[in-house]
């Protein structure tokens, strides 16, 4: 009877937040201050351990898909590949759990648009939870939804972004969340992130999957895909490397 109850109520609340974000606008959950600090970052590139699994090598895309389903349809070129608009969200082939991530970005040196329409896509953690890229070179936009940030969850500790059109780094620690049989939350998700070799995320705890509208909530999974957006804008990628921890 308990894990009846359990389930029910986890079911009531799952209810309860889906009503609640389709009374939700975007903008209810964009946090403006504080404004991380600006900072000039250092160099860094590096290559992937013995132990690694590289998840693009810079010539094909042999180990992703699109989403949808079918091959993924983003361009190969110089050893990067880059957002087609409208080629949609590509994931990994594998799937994992608790990992370390290394991922190389680049936004477009010709700069368009502003705050959120500047060079923006994002790399999901296990296809739910998104570290946000955009070019935040002199590019307001509400901080927690800047680059370095868990989108519209948790702000950076500082702006480490580099020019426009350079390569810059992620590297993240990430422990999956976990769940009990009757779906309600064990543990929750919590990565460590360091962006072009400066910390910006400090072992945080995620509430949920990160959301554009409404407030972040868990849904009972297992181990799942690294998952890269298509946000309209060419944005590249290079150097993709994991190790299943």
């Amino acid at each position: 009877m308990r894990t009846l109850l359990l389930s029910a109520c986890t079911l009531l609340a799952v209810s309860a937040a889906a009503q609640n974000k389709e009374q939700m606008k975007p903008e209810a959950t964009e946090v403006w201050e504080p404004v991380p600090k600006v900072i000039t970052p250092g160099t860094e590139t590096l290559t992937a351990p013995s132990d690694a699994i590289v998840l693009f090598n810079g010539k094909n895309l042999d180990s992703w898909e699109s989403e949808k389903g079918g091959p993924a349809k983003w361009e190969v070129k110089d050893d990067a590949m880059t957002v087609v608009k409208g080629g949609g969200v590509i994931k990994t082939k594998e799937q994992f759990e608790d990992f370390q991530l290394h991922i190389e970005w680049r936004t477009p040196a010709e700069v368009k648009g502003e705050s959120q329409g500047r060079g923006n896509s994002g790399i999901f953690m296990q296809e739910q939870y998104e570290l946000q890229v955009l070019d935040n070179y002199n590019n307001r936009t509400y901080s927690n939804g800047q680059a370095g940030s868990f989108y519209k969850q948790k702000i950076p500790l500082v702006n480490a972004c580099k020019k426009p059109g350079e390569w810059q780094t992620y590297d993240v620690i990430w422990t999956a969340p976990r769940f009990n049989s009757d779906g309600s939350l064990k543990s929750p998700a919590r990565a460590t992130v360091l962006q072009n070799g400066v910390l910006v995320q400090n072992n945080v705890e995620l509430e949920g999957k990160t959301e554009y509208i409404g407030k972040p909530t868990y849904v009972k999974h297992g181990a799942k895909s690294i998952a890269l957006q298509d946000h309209g804008n060419p944005v590249s990628f290079r150097n993709i490397w994991i190790r299943p921890l």
